[in-house]
């Protein structure tokens, strides 16, 4: 393998795990805002989702977004994070406009992020590639 090719797997991976640590962080604060918030469970309610359900959609963001962020279970958790994009796209935002108010420019983008994880996986800086590596050493 040439430097050049060594200095592209690096950057690469090093692009993935930038990926999934916006993404994480990104839902991690949002999902953690959402426990034990009031306006939350009302906004909710209002679009017929029973408010009580409100602590299960703040758990499928806070999770995922901890699991991309340390490597594991990363397709599971980006395809969890695309329905909830599909949902707020179309459910809460009505898929309107692109762009202005309640346009969906960034649920496209986290969109495309979780679409990139699912089919391109985690790069090699997760711990799931680290853990795939232990039985090789061990031998």
């Amino acid at each position: 393998m040439t430097t050049a090719e060594i200095k592209e797997k690096i950057l690469n991976d090093t692009v993935f795990f930038g990926l999934r640590l916006a993404m994480g962080v990104i839902f991690i604060l949002h999902g953690y805002s959402k426990f034990g918030n009031e306006g939350f469970v009302g906004w909710i309610s209002s679009m017929g989702i029973p408010g009580e359900l409100a602590i299960v959609i703040a758990l499928a963001e806070v999770i995922p977004g901890i699991l991309l962020i340390i490597g594991v279970l990363n397709r599971i958790s980006a395809s969890i994070i695309s329905i909830i994009m599909v949902g707020a796209i179309f459910h809460v935002k009505g898929a309107q406009s692109i762009t202005g108010d309640n346009g969906i420019e960034f649920d496209l983008i986290l969109l495309a992020v979780a679409l990139v994880i699912i089919v391109a996986g985690p790069g090699r800086i997760s711990l799931s590639q680290i853990i795939k590596k232990i039985p090789r050493c061990l031998h």
